[in-house]
């Protein structure tokens, strides 16, 4: 028997949470086709894994690489962490369907300028990712801000029942075209005035295909609980499962609340499909908010249209440097990017580790000096959490970032090592593995990543691309 690719030798972690164990994998046509002691078999490609652990390949659950998979799908922050797999159109943003009449509203920004928004269908949006064959596989969740510009002139209200009805009628057409659910982002103040029945009227959409809805809570700080009770009713109601994107205790007020939210998390889902997304950093990254201004902790500027020459500097310099008040100094730099360092590592540890989350970067790949996570969020927990801090065992570590990840969006086939499913596979050195990005030099790559097969082809070696990009568009 001749297989496309035999990897021999492996510690095999499968994602199922389950503990490693020495195998062989043997791969043809794409898909995994035998594993076990394959001594006798042959293959076009052999790699010799002498020990080191082969699991799935990662699903990066929350990103906002919408556009950049369509315009630099080479994907290499990603690849290079073994990322074979992202979800975009988290935080209410997304690509499509979108028809901009000015540019984009906060936080649509983060996807590019009003150039980049060219996909007034999602069925357009899946057509122009085939088309530029990323070097992973991409799957896509509908935003609520992007419905709601398409369809409102003030985004400083709730919709009226003709605009809910017209972005329905958008969302439908989204998960007929293959989309995975709804995401919103009600704490930008360009959703914040959305009322909960708006919502509630387009997750009512979702049910009818087995949909999900995700969130970017209406507040991380203060009143966090209040929204998450306002997401586990939207999910209860359209009788649809819930994930609470990027789970924090946001504000020096908030720290040390993590042992609360994830009492209120497990409450939920006693009775609810539910479950959220971290990543493994106590800063925080998004567009410059007046409302997140403070002396209270760090604050970097990563970008401004005004003043380019500010970003990588702390804010607290720059209204120094400018002589006026930190808010001053916020308004004069937007539109802008922040990353904020609002909060505690107790409680990123905590998130982290508990059964019911799962990893995502976060990354913001338009960012000229990004947040650290974009390049390093994956061998992070490989590395920092699970070998040197001990927060939980390499297979759980795993299982948090491919098996619960495809089980929860519902992506099959994917996120573990088993007989028939696609050969998305990761090979990495558990000794070495870590993050090489930091807050000074964000944009490196991990060290410990040896292999990235996609589909079953390899896509990423000895820390470089092999060129090849064999992702495909993941419809729900």
């Amino acid at each position: 028997m001749r297989y496309d690719t035999l990897i021999r030798n492996a510690r095999l972690i499968d994602g199922t949470n389950a503990p490693a164990y020495t195998a062989d994998v043997a791969v043809r046509g794409g898909r995994i086709e035998r594993i076990g002691d394959l001594s006798d078999a042959r293959a076009a490609h052999e790699t010799d894994a002498a020990g080191r652990v082969l699991a799935p390949g990662f699903i990066d659950v929350h990103t906002h690489d919408d556009t950049v998979v369509i315009r630099q799908p080479q994907m290499l922050p990603k690849l290079s962490q073994g990322v074979t797999t992202v979800i975009v159109g988290n935080c209410g943003i997304s690509a499509s369907p979108v028809t901009l009449r000015n540019e984009p509203p906060d936080p649509m920004n983060l996807l590019g300028a009003k150039a980049a928004f060219v996909y007034p269908r999602f069925s357009d949006y899946r057509a122009a990712v085939e088309a530029a064959s990323p070097a992973v596989n991409v799957a896509a969740l509908i935003g609520h801000t992007a419905l709601r510009s398409n369809h409102m002139d003030d985004l400083q209200r709730t919709a009226s029942a003709s605009e809910i009805q017209a972005m329905r009628q958008q969302l439908r057409e989204s998960l007929e075209a293959g989309a995975l659910g709804l995401s919103t982002g009600l704490a930008y103040a360009s959703a914040f005035s959305a009322e909960t029945d708006e919502v509630l009227q387009l997750a009512g959409e979702l049910t009818a295909f087995g949909a999900l809805y995700t969130t970017h809570l209406r507040s991380e700080f203060e009143p966090v609980l209040e929204a998450m009770d306002e997401a586990f009713l939207i999910g209860h109601q359209a009788r649809v499962p819930v994930i609470i994107s990027h789970l924090k205790c946001a504000g020096a007020g908030n720290w040390g609340r993590s042992p609360q939210l994830l009492a209120a998390l497990e409450q939920a889902a006693k009775t609810h499909p539910v479950g959220c997304d971290c990543y493994p950093y106590a800063a925080s990254s998004s567009t410059l908010d007046l409302k997140q201004v403070t002396d209270a902790f760090r604050i970097t500027i990563t970008w401004s249209t005004p003043h380019p020459e500010m970003g990588g500097r702390d804010l607290q310099d720059i209204a120094g440097l400018w002589g006026l008040s930190l808010l001053d100094t916020a308004q004069r730099l937007q539109p802008a990017g922040a990353v904020y360092y609002g909060m505690d590592e107790s409680d990123v540890r905590r998130i982290l580790a508990h059964p019911l989350s799962m990893i995502g970067s976060d990354g913001l790949p338009e960012d000229p000096f990004p947040h650290p996570r974009l390049w390093g969020a994956f061998p992070r927990v490989l590395g920092h959490y699970s070998r040197d801090v001990g927060l939980f065992p390499l297979h759980t570590a795993v299982h948090k970032m491919t098996g619960l990840s495809a089980q929860r969006f519902g992506l099959r086939e994917r996120g573990e090592i088993r007989e028939g499913n696609w050969a998305d596979l990761v090979l990495f050195d558990a000794r070495t593995v870590r993050d090489v990005a930091d807050f000074n030099q964000p944009q490196q790559a991990a060290e410990g990543i040896d292999g990235v097969w996609v589909n079953g082809v390899l896509s990423y070696q000895q820390g470089a691309a092999s060129g090849n990009r064999a992702g495909v568009f993941l419809a729900r």
